[in-house]
């Protein structure tokens, strides 16, 4: 949701905040599994469960909603609310072999005044004093320039050989009728600090657990903590912003609220499908 630099270009790779995101490549981690009795022990069955909650196993679009606050942090100060913003990221993933799939997305996100939640178009920013002309964070991935969803980890193709195989294992919760995800955005190095995604995904148990479900429900939160956006043009100023972000998967794009999806439509229809052409 946000624009980055990098020696591998983030708007080349996925979305961004992805925050959804939404879009999230997950960092192995210990998984709660076979304590929940979930089907949840090997690296395959680690990777269906993934591709179900993040977008289906079949190639279709599955768009996400989500919306929430960025704060200003600065030193020791109190956090400070900026703005807020609105988004959707479309992901598909792409089949490239039994263990193995591509996830590409689109991204479109708009910020707002945090008081009014009106579209912001001019920014006053109250570190630098200045007026800044605020920019949609619109980024789009292509295939080829997504992340590899495998057996052996999930990582950004363009930079994978940065990252060694590893066994696809997630941690995995379940508590009554719910089960639950926390995993991690994998960046590629040399990116601006600070850096870090942090999510959970939470669906439900019943769904979960039935096999002819392609594509889970799911809704999320996050945490996300990012360099100023260059619009604001703070310089060297010392600081970050944090993201805090929820949402939920959609069935599809008609079920994003008016206002943002007939914004998207009508300045970037571009980003509202990955359907090949």
């Amino acid at each position: 949701m946000q624009k980055i630099e990098s020696v591998v270009d983030r708007r080349e790779l996925l979305s961004g905040l992805a925050i959804a995101g939404l879009g999230l490549a997950a960092m192995p981690a210990t998984s709660m599994a076979k304590d929940a009795a979930l089907p949840l022990n090997t690296p395959e069955e680690n990777l269906r469960a993934i591709v179900r909650v993040s977008a289906s196993l079949k190639e279709v679009d599955c768009p996400w909603y989500y919306n929430g606050t960025i704060f200003g942090v600065v030193g020791e100060e109190q956090p400070r609310p900026l703005f807020n913003f609105t988004g959707m990221e479309m992901y598909r993933m792409i089949r490239i072999a039994p263990d193995e799939y591509e996830m590409i997305g689109n991204t479109v996100t708009f910020f707002r005044d945090f008081e009014t939640n009106v579209f912001l178009y001019d920014y006053k920013n109250p570190y630098t004093g200045a007026t800044n002309k605020v920019e949609a964070a619109v980024q789009g991935g292509k295939a080829g320039r997504g992340f590899e969803y495998s057996v052996r980890g999930i990582r950004p193709k363009m930079a994978k050989d940065k990252f060694p195989d590893q066994p696809l294992k997630m941690w995995w919760t379940a508590a009554g009728d719910y089960i639950w995800l926390h995993d991690s955005t994998v960046y590629p190095p040399g990116m601006q600090a600070p850096r870090m995604q942090r999510k959970t995904n939470f669906i439900r148990r019943d769904q979960f657990l039935d096999p002819k479900v392609d594509s889970l429900a799911s809704m999320f939160t996050a945490a996300v903590f990012m360099p100023w956006p260059k619009w604001m043009e703070m310089g060297e100023r010392p600081g970050h912003i944090v993201w805090h972000a929820s949402g939920a998967k959609l069935k599809s794009v008609a079920d994003i609220p008016d206002e943002h999806r007939n914004r998207a439509m009508n300045e970037h229809p571009e980003r509202m499908s990955l359907a090949p052409t």
